[in-house]
């Protein structure tokens, strides 16, 4: 299994990237990082940056062009879609006129938007070539950041365990589990804002 995740890895990361940023929820971030920590003896950092942002690109069209398409056809398929659609699309419209640019460049950080805004883009008819720049803008300061954090934090978390050996395996555990309490005060807090 290991031998086949290091050979197909960048493909792999790709799929769950685009499947995810399409709009159906697969742990496409956890992939980012898993690659990126696996990048220093197997893939190489940059191959890891622009498979992912080249994954959340094409992901967020697909998403993007299947609201355009036909996401409006799928809500007034329903009566209750339809009669929610009728007093959600509206102002859905005129948030993507005024906030449009700004939704789907931060939506890329949040997992719940990163997953729906550009299906939400698509569906309000926001135009295809700003949708296009703010997600190309999102997407690659996403791979880029996500990336480069996970890279060195692996490459420290191994040389560490390395050198200290069990003491350093308990201080990173501890300090992983406090950054990811943190990383879910943040993302909850950015949810509600």
């Amino acid at each position: 299994m290991t031998h086949l995740l290091l050979d197909y890895g960048l493909v792999l990361l790709f799929l769950l990237v685009a499947i995810e940023s399409a709009g159906i929820p697969l742990p496409g971030e956890t992939a980012l990082i898993t690659a990126a920590v696996l990048a220093h003896d197997h893939y190489g950092i940059e191959w890891v940056i622009v498979v992912a942002a080249a994954a959340a690109i094409v992901g967020d069209n697909i998403g993007y062009w299947l609201g355009r398409l036909g996401g409006r056809k799928l809500l007034e398929r329903f009566a209750l879609t339809r009669r929610y659609s009728e007093r959600a699309l509206p102002p859905a419209e005129r948030f993507f006129k005024r906030h449009g640019g700004k939704t789907v460049f931060f939506g890329r950080f949040v997992a719940f938007l990163r997953i729906t805004s550009a299906w939400l883009a698509g569906i309000s008819r926001m135009n295809w070539w700003q949708f296009f720049a703010w997600n190309a803008l999102g997407g690659i300061i996403w791979a880029t950041g996500t990336a480069l954090l996970a890279y060195w934090a692996g490459k420290a978390a191994a040389d560490g365990v390395q050198r200290y050996g069990l003491y350093a395996v308990v201080v990173l555990v501890v300090l992983g589990v406090i950054a990811l309490i943190g990383l879910r005060l943040w993302r909850k807090r950015m949810e509600t804002v």
